[in-house]
């Protein structure tokens, strides 16, 4: 199949929106499994599906020593200590400073992919991080403003420690670097190995990481007590996670600069969004929408001012 950047911008866009509805369909599984045996379930069902993208292609040169290390240090950041950070500090702090801290994502990703990639990042990505932020973090806002009124809590009255709060902030920064080195290592490794192939070896490396953990939560959990609609639930949650949004994601970056292709992370938090409103029932304010309007803004700049940067440049040569 021949790629072309508006395919490119479709498959990032469609990874990204995948994040963002199972993020929001999975709330069911983490009330009936504990954390870690969830995760070690994702990998191993992704691996089965998986299992006939790990050879290596004939056409495809062995793994140096650099790009194994890359696998692993892909998997364990983008993976296994994403998920921890994740997890973790969100049970420490609010759901404000997570969406905001969260926000962040496409800007760290293109500061990283200027240091450690040497991309030259235009101003049209600039401004499209700009929007990105700012769309993320005024619907963080505006969707806290309104649980709180809705559930009529006194925001002083708040029963999390100044302690916790801080920590739960730090590891959700952490969580931030960890996708956004995610973003910039995929990038690096498309230059060498297959997408399905990126797909299945770092979805290994994460179950390897994940066994003890999910070993010892399976040991004293009662498998019976998960309902038939869980069992299909986790098979999509696993599917989508661990296979079809990161053989997306690594297909996009193929031909796009990791610091724009950072920008359609936007499309997790409004894949969310409307998955919450059409599916789970939730309800959208006027702010919120103004928010994620903003946001895929920041993708039209990306996209559409690059496209025309291109043809002016053809036309003149």
């Amino acid at each position: 199949m021949q790629m072309n950047k508006p395919l490119a911008y479709f498959c990032l866009a469609l990874s990204m929106a995948l994040v963002g509805s199972y993020v929001a369909l999975s709330k069911p599984l983490t009330v009936v499994l504990p954390i870690f045996l969830l995760a070690w379930l994702r990998f191993g069902i992704g691996g089965l599906a998986m299992l006939h993208w790990l050879k290596k292609p004939s056409n495809e040169a062995a793994m140096s020593p650099q790009t194994k290390r890359l696998v692993f240090i892909e998997s364990f950041l983008g993976n296994f200590l994403f998920s921890i950070c994740m997890l973790f500090g969100v049970s420490m702090t609010s759901a404000l400073n997570a969406g905001i801290i969260m926000s962040t994502i496409p800007a760290v990703v293109a500061v990283l992919s200027w240091i450690f990639l040497r991309e030259r990042i235009g101003l049209n990505v600039w401004l499209a991080v700009a929007c990105g932020v700012l769309g993320i973090a005024l619907f963080a806002i505006s969707k806290s403003a309104t649980e709180i009124q809705n559930a009529n809590i006194n925001i002083t009255s708040t029963t999390t420690t100044f302690t916790s709060a801080w920590l739960g902030n730090v590891l959700l920064f952490c969580a931030v670097l960890c996708e956004a080195a995610y973003a910039v290592i995929g990038k690096k490794l498309t230059n060498t190995l297959s997408p399905k192939r990126i797909s299945a070896l770092i979805n290994l490396w994460g179950f390897v990481l994940m066994t003890p953990f999910g070993l010892y939560m399976a040991w004293q959990f009662n498998f019976g007590s998960v309902s038939n609609q869980m069992w299909l639930l986790l098979i999509f949650y696993a599917l989508a996670a661990s296979v079809w949004t990161v053989w997306l994601w690594m297909t996009g970056l193929q031909i796009i600069p990791s610091s724009q292709a950072g920008v359609f992370t936007v499309f997790l938090p409004v894949s969310a969004a409307v998955v919450g409103v059409l599916v789970l029932g939730e309800s959208i304010n006027t702010w919120q929408f103004i928010a994620l309007c903003i946001a895929l803004l920041g993708v039209i700049i990306a996209t559409q001012w690059q496209a025309q940067r291109e043809k002016r440049t053809k036309l003149n040569n």
